[in-house]
């Protein structure tokens, strides 16, 4: 999953804030893109920090480290799976403050690490303007992944947003197609990324990129995954302008939904 979301910050067209949300503890991308040559002074604990004292929105650009010779910036995630408690109560504020980011025109890409580990970003996955679960296409990745499917895709119902959750597959035709995948899963294939081990080793763990490298399979699929992702919110957005504007009511229970769970969280 991180090196789906550092490729897609990687090759995104806009300014793009990466937010490594993953509560296994331990930064995958610091370890892997960076090599370990890199520590920041901040990661995402001090946000929890800021928030306490009040002032999440302005720690965003203090906490964020600029990532060389490109337009992402990033977060780094926590240094130990026994931080992941200490987030359980920045989620929700932290999906609010980031959303505030796109009239500044920032993009933000969460890499939310896989699903069910404690302190989940569950609240930034609910939020977002699309979730993509990412999966392989052999039959064990899809075992496992049909359960949590189900739930993220509930969960989105409930929310009245069923069309802003869709599966990104890597590696299609390994061996499951994407029609076979969807029909398994109960969710819309929205893009799939190639099965390129030499170019994916480059957001995996730092290594040189190959020849030819920005016209690999692996980065073509990813600028065509960040067309199918910018096209589905366009969509997404315009249902949900013409669902409000021809219901009223609906539009008022879904805004009082949110300032419920904002005080109980």
């Amino acid at each position: 999953m991180t090196t789906t979301a550092l490729g897609l910050a990687l090759t995104w067209r806009r300014p793009v804030l990466l937010v490594e949300a993953d509560p296994t503890g331990g930064s995958a991308l610091l370890a892997g893109y960076f090599r370990g040559q890199t520590s920041p002074a901040q990661s995402l604990i001090d946000l929890a920090f800021a928030h306490r004292a009040g002032g999440l929105a302005e720690a965003i650009p203090w906490v964020a480290m600029q990532v060389p010779d490109t337009n992402v910036t990033m977060i780094a995630g926590t240094t130990a799976h026994g931080q992941a408690r200490s987030l359980e109560s920045l989620w929700e504020p932290l999906a609010a403050t980031l959303k505030s980011l796109d009239a500044m025109g920032q993009d933000v890409i969460v890499d939310a690490g896989r699903l069910g580990l404690v302190g989940a970003p569950e609240p930034l996955m609910y939020a977002a303007d699309l979730c993509l679960l990412v999966t392989r296409t052999d039959l064990v990745a899809l075992a496992g992944a049909r359960s949590w499917a189900q739930s993220v895709r509930e969960g989105f119902e409930q929310q009245g947003g069923s069309s802003a959750v869709a599966l990104l597959t890597v590696g299609a035709g390994r061996p499951y197609q994407a029609k076979e995948v969807s029909k398994v899963l109960e969710l819309p294939v929205l893009a799939s990324l190639a099965w390129d081990t030499d170019s994916a080793t480059v957001f995996s763990h730092g290594g040189t990129a190959p020849r030819g490298f920005d016209r690999s399979p692996l980065s073509r699929s990813l600028r065509s995954t960040q067309d199918g992702v910018l096209s589905q919110i366009s969509r997404t957005t315009k249902q949900l302008s013409s669902t409000t504007e021809a219901s009223p009511a609906l539009g008022e229970v879904r805004a009082g939904w949110k300032r419920r769970a904002g005080r109980t969280a």
